[in-house]
């Protein structure tokens, strides 16, 4: 893997239509997110992402740079403010026009058990893992609206299908994620934008590496998938370009769940 997250040399498909579509990505900076954003920037498509520390957003801002000609558009931003996240979102769009594709990734497994979470917590929780999912897709809707097409894709998690322990704030927002998605599916499908789910099993980040992954930990979860090979970063951005492509045209309200089968043992 490269020092830097979503620099990489995978292949990814050539979708034609997401040339000059207008990308936005939250949580861009690393993880899941770096991917998308450099997979996205390997499509030609005009690409704009937020992420909570500057640093690690600039610095994939510039690899891109080199390696693509065209630097993304990034900016710091706490999704929790909703006010300056959709501020983000407007200035996104009087810069390279209507978004047409939006990912909504950005989130905080953060570990805790049941007896200790405080009212406050939970709450940060969902003001990071589901809040901002729904705000970021009001503020878009009339751009794609006019732009007569749009693709929404929520980052849930398969932690929610396995009911894992450890974090059942966030669990609780990634099961909501789904309803919200179908919701949203319903009401804008008459605008002609399209609204899924992508789940990911345990996708090996540096911050997962770093945090979770363990001998004993990876052992079990590749005992429990039936393909037998860890997750990257790469194999989630590959189904996010399908869903925000044409190729996924008549393909809305549902959940495309990559874990490597792990949901179905």
């Amino acid at each position: 893997m490269s020092k830097i997250e979503g620099i990489s040399e995978h292949q990814y498909i050539r979708y034609p239509d997401l040339a000059e579509a207008v990308v936005f990505i939250t949580g861009g900076g690393s993880g899941i997110g770096a991917h998308l954003v450099g997979a996205f920037a390997r499509q030609r498509a005009r690409v704009a992402y937020v992420a909570l520390h500057d640093e690690p957003g600039r610095s994939l801002c510039a690899a891109l740079g080199e390696r693509d000609g065209t630097e993304p558009y990034f900016e710091r931003c706490d999704i929790r403010a909703i006010d300056t996240l959709q501020d983000c979102l407007r200035r996104v769009a009087e810069r390279f026009g209507p978004v047409t594709v939006l990912i909504n990734n950005a989130a905080n497994d953060a570990r805790h058990d049941v007896e200790h979470l405080s009212v406050e917590q939970w709450d940060q929780s969902i003001e990071i893992n589901l809040r901002p999912f729904f705000f970021t897709a009001q503020a878009v809707v009339s751009g794609m609206s006019a732009a007569k097409r749009g693709s929404i894709i929520n980052l849930g998690s398969n932690s929610a299908n396995l009911g894992l322990a450890g974090y059942s704030a966030y669990v609780t927002a990634k099961a909501a994620i789904v309803g919200l998605t179908r919701a949203l599916a319903r009401e804008l499908g008459g605008r002609n934008v399209r609204v899924n789910t992508l789940i990911p099993g345990w996708v090996m980040t540096v911050k997962q590496q770093a945090l979770w992954v363990t001998p004993q930990a990876l052992e079990q979860c590749l005992g429990e998938q039936c393909l037998k090979d860890t997750i990257r970063g790469e194999d989630i951005a590959d189904a996010a370009l399908f869903l925000a492509s044409n190729s996924a045209r008549m393909l809305t309200g549902q959940s495309l769940i990559v874990d490597g089968g792990r949901a179905l043992t």
